[in-house]
């Protein structure tokens, strides 16, 4: 699900001669690198809006977890390789 509001970038194809990037950006004479508006695309920004309403209690928390779980499945993936 891409989250998407009137101004975003990356509407228009890479051949349009539409303007680019946030319009206070174009305000400002700036002019968006279409390579980072290309990724922009497919980055679900509600997952980043939902992360920064997390404290940073929370965040640093789920951080804490989340490496736990890496070690956790390398580990596991470890020991289910055959010894040879």
């Amino acid at each position: 699900m891409q989250d998407r509001h009137a101004g975003d970038a990356g509407d228009a194809g890479p051949t349009s001669s539409a303007p680019r990037g946030s319009p206070s950006m174009r305000a400002a004479g700036l002019e968006a690198d279409p390579v980072v508006e290309a990724y922009k695309r497919d980055v679900d920004r509600t997952l980043l809006r939902q992360n920064l309403r997390r404290s940073v209690t929370e965040r640093v928390a789920n951080l804490i977890a989340l490496q736990r779980l890496a070690i956790e499945a390398r580990r596991a993936g470890r020991a289910r390789k055959p010894k040879r």
